[in-house]
């Protein structure tokens, strides 16, 4: 069996992948015919997962790492899983999201183990920046590493991150149109922890407003609009994320057969890794970002390929 990597990065507004599970269905259908390592971005969707048993979920530092040649990826299940909350979320929306990690465990039978509360708040920022990038800035970083250190050191595997985030009042997102205005400050959160403590981590936001509101939106981001919790899918997926560990103990990238990548954002770390190693990177025409790195402006090999239904053809055939 094949290994792919398919991959949407995170807040740059790709038209597949740029809201709330919506690339899910493309990567359930490529991963019925081999193994898939993907981003949450793909797959995360709020109170639902497009994971699926075949897919492993890394978050982007250590996919870079991975790509880098640097790590090993193994392969894992049933990992005990921390939660780490910001001190700001106030308590009406803590029981809310305690309450959610219940009924994961009880549906699931998911084993979040233990949580943490922040010593201090974690300070969350987030905008959009002039070049339509989703971007942030988070003032206490060390206070959410040292919760999470803590829940390591009881025997976690994995660590769900959950912070309060201003209330977004930018109606784009939710009629389609732009970039998810949470995503980037949220993977600086989880890059962050990843470099640190070296395990999965995701991280979910939480907001101070949690009424469900009747307004009918886009459908690719509608699974963000009818839950006050977006907690579910990160827990769902590092139930099963592989652990990191050493390059050869595990898969590693000498193991990829192919990058699944949207067709102008080859810029990145995996796409320039996989042309070193020439190895197999179908960039996906029907998938647009804000951003304009395509094969035309970089030396680099790829396959153009027009949809992700083609990509699941090419790879049964």
């Amino acid at each position: 069996m094949k290994t792919g990597a398919f991959i949407i990065p995170t807040g740059i507004g790709a038209s597949i992948g740029g809201f709330a599970g919506d690339a899910s269905k493309y990567a359930r259908r490529l991963a019925k015919n081999c193994r898939l390592i993907v981003n949450p971005n793909v797959v995360n969707a709020a109170c639902f997962s497009g994971i699926t048993e075949n897919m492993l979920y890394v978050e982007g530092y250590t996919l870079d790492r991975f790509f880098r040649g640097k790590i090993g990826l193994k392969e894992s299940s049933d990992n005990k899983i921390g939660v780490v909350f910001d001190r700001a979320i106030p308590q009406d929306v803590l029981s809310i999201h305690i309450n959610t990690i219940n009924a994961v465990k009880t549906v699931y039978d998911i084993d979040v183990c233990d949580y943490e509360i922040t010593e201090e708040n974690a300070g969350i920022e987030f905008f959009v920046d002039k070049s339509g990038v989703s971007t942030g800035n988070v003032k206490n970083l060390d206070t959410i590493k040292k919760s999470a250190q803590k829940l390591i050191n009881a025997g976690c595997k994995a660590i769900a991150i959950v912070c309060l985030f201003p209330n977004d009042e930018d109606d784009n997102y939710a009629n389609g149109i732009g970039v998810d205005p949470v995503g980037g400050v949220e993977a600086v959160i989880s890059h962050y922890i990843s470099k640190e403590l070296q395990v999965p981590c995701a991280h979910a936001p939480a907001f101070q407003a949690y009424e469900i509101l009747p307004n009918l939106v886009d459908p690719r981001c509608s699974a963000e609009y009818i839950t006050p919790t977006f907690l579910p899918c990160i827990l769902i997926g590092l139930s099963n994320a592989p652990l990191i560990t050493n390059f050869d103990d595990g898969i590693n990238i000498n193991d990829l057969d192919f990058l699944a990548i949207p067709h102008n954002s080859l810029g990145g770390i995996p796409a320039l890794e996989m042309n070193k190693l020439d190895k197999k990177i179908y960039a996906i025409r029907e998938n647009s970002t804000i951003l304009d790195v395509t094969s035309i402006h970089l030396p680099l090999k790829c396959d153009i390929i027009n949809t992700y239904n083609d990509l699941t053809e090419l790879i049964q055939a």
